[in-house]
């Protein structure tokens, strides 16, 4: 089959997987079409949950018609036996005559072998195949595994001058509903939603996924040294409906929030505060993948000192505060443009009355 048509298959293979996105985790997203004499027999994505895996579900498709198929996965099929039995041996059961995978797995148990147990078995195997859209679709399932933290997303909402409320505290509402609509969005495509004490104590936010339809919820990620925000916020008060998770210093008092159903995370500290690498850390090792942060300043501001910020989104509402409002960032200690994270622009449109910018690294 020609480059081309590898890489359109591959295309809608990691379309598929991105279905997955924020209802799959600590699996990664992943996307598998079965293809036989030009004509796709096959679709499967990871289901919500992680089980069943993408290449079972194009398998069940695609029955007797994966014989002499090529199957394309935009991740390399698992070799271990988990809750499951592996996806390459699937593959090999099923007789597909080739296999094109766009990225390894750098998971341990699986890191080559799952390539290896395909070619053993007669299976022609080809790999790379739009490979750096499949890095940038996995990337949270690829730090997870290699650096032991999750991809992170932090958005930012603001005025026009950068203010996210006035000096009174007023915020809501800065930007319009189609904007909060699109965050809506964002955090159904992620396993994990973060804000500080400060946001919790101002805003008193559920953090839920809603105007979705019946979608997974996110977990609700609290970051806060000393745990000083009220147990009848509603964080507290649904802990038992969707996860809330807390990320915070030893010696805190969660009683009154693990009571409710809340579930403690202790972190270390550093300068007074959570070390957001230990943060990050204690959520990758639950299996958490993506987090999608919603700030506030404090937290926004030592994410991006610490490097941790893997996108950024940015609501620019047409309206100005001035000076004595509150800035999107708290202090980060910068006088030289030099030590200023940088970000690329990956799009820039209009929702609503607003503007979303979109930055990566």
């Amino acid at each position: 089959m020609s480059s081309t048509s590898d890489a359109r298959f591959m295309a809608l293979a990691l379309s598929l997987g991105r279905r997955g996105m924020g209802r799959v985790w600590p699996n990664p997203a992943v996307g598998c079409v079965i293809v036989k004499d030009g004509q796709i027999v096959g679709r499967g994505w990871t289901a919500d949950g992680g089980r069943p895996h993408a290449e079972t579900g194009a398998l069940a498709q695609a029955g007797g018609r994966a014989c002499g198929a090529t199957a394309y996965v935009t991740l390399e099929p698992c070799a271990h036996h988990g809750q499951t039995p592996p996806c390459a041996a699937a593959l090999i059961n099923a007789r597909v005559a080739r296999v094109v995978v766009a990225i390894g797995d750098p998971d341990s148990r699986v890191a080559g072998r799952g390539l290896t147990m395909l070619r053993d078995a007669g299976i022609t195997v080809d790999i790379g195949i739009l490979q750096d859209a499949a890095a940038r679709d996995h990337a949270g399932f690829l730090l997870n595994r290699s650096q032991n933290r999750p991809f992170v997303t932090l958005k930012l909402a603001s005025t026009l001058d950068g203010r996210i409320a006035t000096a009174s505290g007023e915020s809501q509402w800065i930007t319009g509903p189609a904007a909060r609509q699109a965050v809506h969005a964002m955090r159904a495509r992620h396993d994990a939603v973060m804000v500080g004490a400060g946001t919790v104590r101002a805003d008193d936010p559920s953090l839920t996924a809603r105007g979705m339809g019946d979608v997974p919820q996110p977990v609700r990620v609290v970051i806060s040294r000393g745990m000083k925000i009220p147990e009848t916020s509603q964080l507290a008060r649904t802990a038992r409906d969707v996860p809330v998770w807390l990320c915070h210093g030893q010696g805190a008092d969660v009683d009154r929030w693990t009571n409710q159903g809340a579930v403690s995370l202790p972190c270390a500290t550093t300068a007074g505060q959570v070390d957001p690498h230990a943060a990050l850390r204690a959520l990758a090792d639950k299996g958490i993948t993506r987090v999608f942060c919603e700030g506030g300043g404090m937290l926004a501001a030592s994410l991006l000192t610490a490097d941790l910020v893997d996108a950024l989104v940015v609501f620019s509402a047409g309206m100005a505060i001035g000076a004595e409002g509150t800035p999107s960032l708290a202090a980060m200690g910068i006088d030289r443009l030099t030590n200023a994270p940088r970000f690329r622009l990956d799009s820039l449109r209009q929702v609503g009355d607003d503007v979303m910018q979109c930055w990566g690294r």
